[in-house]
């Protein structure tokens, strides 16, 4: 290896070392801000959100008052449910009556904050591989024929709704939880939604209702 090659390569492990040192303060100096909130300590005790993730919800959603409910949340988390429908009438003896159909889902809202997203889905990964009360709910889903992805899914709109739930009430995590916001899961619904941690289609409604989603 020539001196240029070496020269450039110790110049990026310098850059390297330096930013290491600089990644720990700012952390450090997350941390110390974050504790001034008692909201962070609550949402620190959610399994696989921990100190970090805890901060940074604090940072992006400022208060949990701004949704109203968890839907809001899921969609402005891009785990909510697009719909589309169409042709929803029909005249039957000059009258018209409403077709009884299943609404067409089109897949995960397009429209959403990227940060949050990246949370939800590295807590519920994080979550499904470690040993806790959220790995044992991945795993009774998948028992019960679901597929990974949507597993994870589910599990992700479960982790917000959790966290919406300590953090406007300002109670301690309970595994209770897992049960008190039971309702339809999104595969109970469908096999697949396309776009799933992507986005989703054109030319649709943003919606995230009881009918293809879990409270």
């Amino acid at each position: 290896m020539n001196r240029g090659c070496a020269g450039e390569r110790n110049f990026y492990y310098q850059q390297l070392d330096a930013l290491r040192c600089l990644r720990q303060e700012v952390r450090w100096d997350l941390l110390a801000e974050s504790k001034k909130h008692k909201a962070w300590k609550l949402l620190c005790q959610i399994p696989s959100i921990g100190p970090i993730r805890a901060a940074v919800l604090l940072g992006i959603l400022q208060t949990p008052h701004r949704f109203r409910t968890k839907r809001q949340l899921w969609t402005y988390g891009g785990v909510g449910i697009e719909t589309h429908s169409s042709a929803d009438h029909r005249v039957v003896d000059g009258q018209l009556e409403r077709k009884k159909k299943q609404v067409e889902i089109r897949g995960l809202n397009r429209n959403y904050n990227h940060d949050l997203k990246n949370l939800f889905e590295g807590a519920a990964i994080a979550a499904a591989t470690k040993p806790g009360p959220f790995a044992e709910f991945y795993v009774e889903l998948l028992a019960r024929g679901m597929r990974p992805e949507m597993a994870r899914l589910t599990l992700a709109r479960k982790i917000a709704t959790i966290v919406l739930i300590v953090w406007k009430r300002g109670v301690c995590f309970d595994a209770q939880h897992l049960k008190t916001t039971n309702s339809l899961s999104v595969s109970e619904r469908v096999r697949s939604i396309p776009g799933i941690f992507s986005g989703g289609g054109r030319r649709v409604s943003r919606h995230s209702g009881s009918r293809a989603s879990l409270s």
